[in-house]
């Protein structure tokens, strides 16, 4: 982690936490994607999160045919195997189960056949593409999922650094429909300088509708288990935008 996110004149008082209560984006379903690989490590997620003061967690495993090609089934049953082992642990959690939607063209093809895409709440699906370049057609895909009669929810829009050169991309997006999911780990520079930077651009434009852990192993574990505020979480938080806690 950059040592400017260290200073401690720059960290604030404002938690994140005390408002916002879901988890929208988790990879903590066991063993059908890169994240939680058994229920033990699933729980060990769950409990870092419950820790923070999460209450809600919406599972979104990848779907993504070239590695994760999972389905309503699949997902379905990673969830009915971990339910009851959360349910024994506590008894003021809410856990539920969507997808996070890779935009290809197994994707196109889903929209193509009317399949029922698993939503975050509502009709709001959450979606995301390759880190080297946004899709050319991707205006073509999110008019494609809004026809269907969807909400594009555009995950972690700060770690796509190409960004860094193109902030009118984000504004295009915005623009074509969609909402924007920011990564809890990003506001503290996690995944590096750039993210960070395109957060805080997200942030100072008023973007960010939504966060999420987006939280996968021991690493994310032991990141959000030293998660402390900053000037930038301070000024998410005072926006007062976030819509977490309405789903």
């Amino acid at each position: 982690m950059f040592g400017i996110f260290k200073k401690k004149k720059e960290i604030a008082t404002a938690s994140i936490f005390d408002l916002v209560k879901t988890d929208m984006h988790s990879h903590i379903l066991p063993g059908i994607d890169d994240g939680a690989k058994t229920v033990e490590e699933s729980l060990a997620l769950i409990k870092t999160l419950y820790n923070k003061g999460i209450r809600k967690f919406i599972c979104t495993p990848h779907v993504y045919k070239e590695m994760y090609d999972n389905t309503t089934t699949s997902i379905k049953t990673a969830y009915d195997t971990l339910l009851p082992h959360v349910n024994a642990l506590y008894d003021d959690v809410s856990i539920s189960f969507a997808a996070e939607y890779y935009m290809d063209d197994n994707f196109d093809t889903l929209l193509e056949k009317n399949e029922k895409l698993l939503t975050v709440w509502e009709s709001n699906v959450l979606v995301e593409h390759g880190f080297v370049q946004v899709p050319p057609d991707i205006t073509t895909k999110i008019f494609n999922l809004q026809m269907a009669g969807y909400q594009p929810i555009y995950a972690h829009p700060e770690r796509y650094e190409f960004f860094t050169q193109n902030k009118k991309g984000y504004h295009k997006l915005i623009d074509a429909g969609c909402i924007f999911q920011v990564n809890l780990l990003s506001l503290i520079g996690y995944y590096g300088k750039a993210p960070y930077e395109l957060a805080s651009y997200l942030v100072d434009n008023k973007l960010v509708s939504l966060v999420g852990s987006d939280i996968h192993n021991e690493r994310h574990i032991a990141a959000f288990n030293t998660y402390e505020g900053n000037k930038l979480i301070a000024q998410l938080v005072d926006q007062n935008l976030l819509m977490n806690n309405q789903i």
